[in-house]
């Protein structure tokens, strides 16, 4: 299957990424107003790990003072970036291509939350379809992931959790890269008349998953991704939940990959976590001082 590369130049390629600011209620907050974000944009890679709640372990979260009021049945719009001082063409390499989710957890005190445990339950997700990937339209949308607030939930404050999963390498146990991070918000407005059936992070994946643990360059745009975690809850589905049955994609026998000509040092410099070879890939072959280029799959390597 052909294999899209990209332009790497250090000056213009991205790599992680950092939920850094929601847009509510026709306001966009500063970045880390009300957010829990890391000054590192690395992911989390394992799924068992308390980390995978709110972030942290090796990307440490700085604490935020401040609660966000979110309207119950509006559109939020969590602001994705490359890191915390970059702009709208600075997202996340193109590369990374994965599924997009939020959570909710209400809590007691979104200040003082860990996030860690129970309590949890999805609002958003959107995977694959017709070779396009969640995680890309927020990119080719300025980094806005557009998340729904459901209209029959209890008022309260709350943990909103976004999220992103990069599947880039995700062939192997453990490739798959997950971004997060969590707002403290208050939900006004909400009715109270539905209960949601609620789940634990850690606990919400597993490293077997098959969203979370698959080959995305075996899949055509007639495959079948099946999204990771518990089911979309909705107003209508009542306690359980409801969303869309997906299946997993037929077995794909593996073909060899032809023979690649050895890649030509372009006199360029991938920066670390920038792609630097694979498969059809033309961009810079020589890491940054310090790195190395490492094989994560016969279509992407990656300076680390």
């Amino acid at each position: 299957m052909k294999f899209l590369s990209l332009l790497a130049a250090a000056s213009t390629a991205t790599a992680h990424t950092i939920f850094v600011q929601l847009d509510a209620g026709g306001k966009v907050y500063p970045v880390s107003h009300a957010i829990r974000t890391p000054t590192y944009d690395g992911p989390i890679t394992n799924v068992n790990s308390n980390d995978l709640a709110c972030n942290g372990g090796p990307n440490p979260t700085m604490k935020s003072n401040e609660v966000i009021t979110v309207q119950a049945g509006t559109t939020v719009k969590a602001v994705w970036r490359h890191t915390l001082t970059s702009g709208p063409n600075n997202v996340m390499d193109a590369s990374h291509k994965g599924p997009t989710l939020a959570y909710l957890k209400k809590v007691s005190n979104a200040l003082t939350d860990t996030g860690i445990g129970g309590g949890w339950f999805k609002i958003q997700e959107d995977g694959y379809n017709g070779g396009n990937w969640g995680t890309s339209k927020v990119i080719n949308n300025a980094g806005l992931h557009y998340i729904d607030i459901p209209s029959c939930i209890a008022p309260g404050q709350y943990l909103l959790r976004a999220e992103m999963i990069a599947l880039h390498g995700a062939g192997s146990s453990g490739g798959a890269q997950l971004y997060m991070e969590c707002a403290q918000i208050n939900i006004v407005g909400g009715t109270g008349a539905v209960s949601p059936k609620t789940y634990s992070i850690p606990g919400i994946y597993k490293s077997n998953d098959p969203g979370i643990l698959v080959n995305i360059y075996s899949m055509t745009t007639s495959s079948k991704y099946t999204i990771p975690g518990p089911p979309l809850f909705t107003c209508a589905g009542g306690s359980g939940g409801s969303g869309p049955v997906t299946t997993q994609p037929e077995p794909v026998v593996e073909v060899p990959a032809p023979t690649q000509p050895e890649p030509v040092d372009s006199g360029c410099e991938a920066a670390q976590w920038q792609q630097c070879g694979g498969q059809n890939y033309s961009g810079c072959t020589r890491c940054a001082a310090g790195f190395t280029c490492k094989n994560i799959n016969q279509y992407y390597h990656q300076c680390s």
